[in-house]
């Protein structure tokens, strides 16, 4: 009996080792991307589905666009798979990270914290790579109907937001906010800008082509 016990001990501290604390496809583009050779110059653009979602050696085919995107992400996801994206002593990074933290019900303080972590682990691997730090994009609860664990954090993404410029600040990376150029009179994502209330169409990402554009080249 004492060794089934143990055994069963054993069995139940292996499967809580050896849980997954992300989703498949987190692994599966993790595994990609540590596979793929590093290159030079390279322009990173990292961040969850919203990156994932964009063509970015299409929308800048002059430069070594690079993309980092993995849906479903999260800070904590990003700090895990970070090694990987500073490896290549990238020339730029550019990071849209916080929303779907938010959805999971975290923190405007853990939020802001992971992003200053993620940071500091890019100028210390990273020290010659440009960062620019990206506000979370709005949200618009009136178009489709699906997310609205992400749709009801209106108020907190733009509060977020405010502490995210201050710590680019701090940190000396650069902000740009998108936030601002993407959201209407009412503070709401654009209805031509998404097909979904939180994904990018492709007016959305034509967009976002024209506000990274000075930053990107």
């Amino acid at each position: 009996m004492k060794q089934f016990l143990f055994l069963l001990s054993v069995g139940i501290l292996v499967t809580s080792v050896n849980a997954q604390t992300f989703s498949d496809h987190y692994y599966q583009r993790k595994a990609l991307f540590e596979s793929t050779p590093d290159t030079e110059n390279e322009i990173i653009f990292l961040g969850n589905s919203i990156t994932e979602g964009g063509d970015w050696k299409a929308l800048f085919p002059n430069v070594n666009a690079v993309n980092r995107g993995i849906s479903g992400d999260v800070t904590a996801g990003i700090l895990n798979r970070l090694s990987e994206v500073t490896s290549s002593q990238p020339k730029k990074i550019f990071l849209l990270i916080g929303t779907n933290d938010l959805a999971r019900g975290k923190s405007k303080s853990y939020v802001v914290d992971h992003v200053a972590s993620i940071l500091h682990e890019i100028q210390k691997d990273s020290e010659n790579t440009e960062i620019f730090l990206q506000s979370i994009l709005p949200v618009n609860p009136k178009v489709g109907d699906k997310f609205s664990g992400h749709k009801s954090n209106q108020q907190l993404i733009m509060s977020v937001n405010r502490s995210l410029e201050e710590l680019a600040k701090r940190n000396n990376v650069s902000f740009i906010d998108l936030h601002k150029r993407f959201r209407n009179a009412k503070g709401a994502l654009k209805p031509k800008f998404t097909y979904d209330g939180l994904h990018l169409s492709k007016q959305g990402y034509k967009k976002w082509k024209r506000v990274l554009r000075p930053y990107v080249n």
